[in-house]
């Protein structure tokens, strides 16, 4: 979906990574640093500068036993991260199994699934200076990671590009089993988390990429749901005051005794986006000409077929403002948009 890019580069190494940001800033043309594209909305006119492809260690795995280390190139594809983790039996990845994109974008956003986040086990970054080319190292600390968040996204934003990332994996590890539904369908495989019977990394991992193709969460492209970004709205993290309002307009409107799922958070109140959305009228399947939501999630938005990105962005608008009115929530955009006007597309981030 969308437009073109002006001008595009693949940078494979580090000096072509730095050569190709000299020439964009020589120009004056703004940078677009892209991974794998499966967590973007494009404009349909497209972006209007240097779109830089990042290839960088797209091969390079490398464990450090001196220092506890794993260190993987920005390039490298993610899912085959995950697999090389567990086949070794290094924990500390394997509930992010099966999730699209490359290595050097999952700090951005410190992605996270099933109990499991980027930011518990990263050590540090290798990033280059977009303006100096120079390299340097930025710590798990420096990182500041929140959830569905990090300072790349906030003060450090626009400043580097990661070309490198490094975790602390452990060595014959126990896997995570710390979210509900993962440890009921590992249940149903004969494995206990708090029993003798405790799954191996292997079989979480495999229970992951289950749950997630059981929700159209894997790229699979004979999945009538494939063409979307994943999750389009993160779940909101709200001040109880907010959290209690939501709650009693569902009690108001509610037709049976089902409460409104909430969890502890360390900023308020983590409430459940899907959840939110489908009580707002917008369930699975639902959809508006080319555009609908996902026929087994109600999380993603789907192109099926023919879509526009500004239809897409016109069905988020309509999704967010429902649950806007239901229960008085404001969902945020998960996918970074890009090449938008901020009248087109600038509410939805506010």
């Amino acid at each position: 979906m969308g437009g073109p890019a002006r001008f595009y580069a693949a940078a494979k190494t580090k000096d072509e990574l730095a050569e190709a940001l000299a020439w964009a800033d020589r120009s004056d043309l703004p940078v677009l640093c892209l991974g794998g594209g499966s967590n973007i909305l494009v404009a349909d006119r497209g972006f209007d500068g240097l779109v830089i492809r990042i290839e960088i260690g797209a091969n390079d795995v490398a464990w450090d036993t001196n220092e506890g280390e794993v260190r993987v190139g920005a390039g490298h594809d993610w899912d085959r991260l995950v697999l090389w983790s567990v086949e070794r039996s290094l924990a500390g990845l394997e509930c992010l199994a099966g999730i699209p994109g490359l290595v050097g974008a999952t700090p951005i956003q410190n992605v996270g699934a099933y109990g499991q986040e980027v930011g518990d086990t990263l050590r540090s970054v290798e990033v280059m200076d977009r303006k100096t080319g120079v390299t340097s190292v930025v710590s798990r600390e420096q990182c500041d990671f929140k959830y569905r968040d990090s300072a790349f996204k906030r003060n450090l934003r626009g400043q580097y590009v990661i070309t490198e990332v490094r975790f602390g994996l452990i060595p014959d590890g126990p896997p995570r089993v710390a979210y509900p539904e993962l440890e009921k369908y590992l249940g149903t495989k004969g494995f206990s988390a708090k029993g003798d019977e405790t799954p191996t990394l292997a079989a979480v991992r495999d229970a992951v990429i289950h749950l997630r193709r059981s929700k159209s969460m894997v790229h699979d492209k004979t999945d009538e749901n494939h063409r979307s970004a994943g999750s389009f709205f993160t779940n909101p993290i709200v001040e109880t005051s907010v959290a209690e309002e939501a709650k009693r307009r569902w009690v108001d409107r509610r037709t049976d005794d089902s409460s409104m799922p909430e969890y502890p958070s360390e900023n308020g109140v983590k409430l459940s986006a899907a959840w939110l959305i489908e009580r707002s009228g917008y369930g699975k399947g639902r959809s508006r000409g080319e555009v609908g939501i996902s026929t087994r999630h109600s999380l993603a938005i789907v192109n099926k077929g023919a879509a526009k990105a500004s239809d897409i962005i016109s069905f988020a608008r309509e999704i967010r403002e429902a649950v806007r009115v239901t229960f008085g929530v404001t969902l945020v955009p998960e996918p970074e948009l890009i090449g938008f006007e901020f009248h087109e597309a600038g509410d939805l981030t506010l």
